[in-house]
């Protein structure tokens, strides 16, 4: 199978999670001015319940190129994780719906080297693929030390073309 990759949209991805982006006319200045303050741009939810905490982390992905083999997706079913570049490059996100705890028709977005995006706890997804050199991006998920990760190896992997 094969899916094209679209472009990384608000609207396209909602179902999924929160695109991190400054477009626009900021929601505030701040800094006597100097500064335009995009606010509160994504839902970040790391189970109440679940002993979790946020954190912060650097991930250094190995970049991938296009077309793109897909064998594995993943979720956090305990909190969301989102995913900013520390470069101007883009990446590509892969996602799909449950469908009764597996992943079902997996899509595929991909960012314009000016965005980031925010996980919605529970989506089924991609590893992190960024598409060039140095792969390093900050990670905002959920710290603790109940388990967090389900993954499922796909029996018949797909690629994502442009």
């Amino acid at each position: 199978m094969q899916i094209h990759a679209e472009p990384l949209t608000p609207e396209a991805f909602a179902r999924f999670g929160d695109v991190l982006e400054a477009t626009g006319e900021p929601d505030k200045l701040i800094n006597a001015g100097l500064c335009g303050r995009f606010h509160d741009r994504a839902r970040l939810d790391f189970g109440a319940d679940s002993g979790g905490r946020p954190g912060i982390s650097v991930f250094k992905a190995v970049p991938r190129a296009l077309p793109y083999r897909c064998d594995l997706l993943e979720r956090h079913p305990e909190g969301s994780q989102a995913f900013i570049p520390m470069t101007a490059d883009p990446f590509l996100v892969i996602v799909a719906p449950d469908a009764g705890g597996q992943p079902g028709t997996p899509r595929a977005f991909l960012t314009n080297g000016a965005q980031g995006i925010n996980l919605h706890r529970g989506t089924w997804h991609g590893v992190l693929t960024p598409l060039a050199e140095p792969g390093l991006f900050a990670v905002i998920d959920r710290i603790g030390t109940t388990p967090n990760l389900e993954e499922v190896h796909l029996p018949t992997p797909f690629t994502v073309i442009t």
